[in-house]
């Protein structure tokens, strides 16, 4: 189901993530309130972390949010081509940062990097697309990698115990 906004279609998946993430973005920097147990981001553990991480967590942000202007924005125009090129940069910085971390399995990789590594395999696959003018290709494969690479592996960032939980839930 897609819903129709003028000549743009967004996905209402996509749609709902992007207002879902604003939200929380927006309640983050403004500071909850503290009588629901909420507090603003712990931005010190961040600063905390290595370079490494620091940039990660950066071109992740930054990929995500010009993701979601890219899913609203009209397509096929000099913007939109300028902006995807921004966006692929940010998530081969996201992707490759990715495989310097290895904090899950010890000094190992994990399942996660699966990931990272079907990211830098598969973007490629849609810039080719767009360019050969393969709209339908190119707008699957770049869904697809901003739901699995930005959404999907941005959740489990979330999961108890990990750096992004703590920042949130302290």
């Amino acid at each position: 189901m897609i819903v129709e906004a003028g000549k743009r279609r967004i996905p209402p998946l996509v749609l709902s993530l992007g207002l879902l993430a604003l939200f929380v973005v927006a309640a983050g920097l403004i500071g909850l309130p503290q009588s629901i147990g909420l507090h603003r981001p712990r931005l010190d553990l961040l600063a905390a972390q290595p370079l490494k991480v620091q940039v990660h967590i950066g071109a992740a942000l930054l990929a995500f949010c010009l993701g979601l202007v890219l899913f609203a924005a009209p397509k096929g125009t000099l913007p939109h081509r300028s902006l995807g090129w921004i966006w692929v940069t940010f998530m081969v910085v996201v992707a490759g940062s990715s495989l310097l971390m290895t904090g899950l399995n010890g000094d190992h990789y994990s399942w996660i990097h699966l990931l990272s590594g079907y990211t830098l395999l598969t973007l490629p696959l849609g810039v080719f697309a767009a360019r050969r003018h393969r709209v339908v290709q190119h707008q699957r494969t770049m869904t697809a990698m901003f739901l699995g690479g930005m959404v999907i592996a941005g959740a489990f960032t979330f999961l108890p115990g990990r750096l992004m939980w703590r920042v949130i839930m302290g």
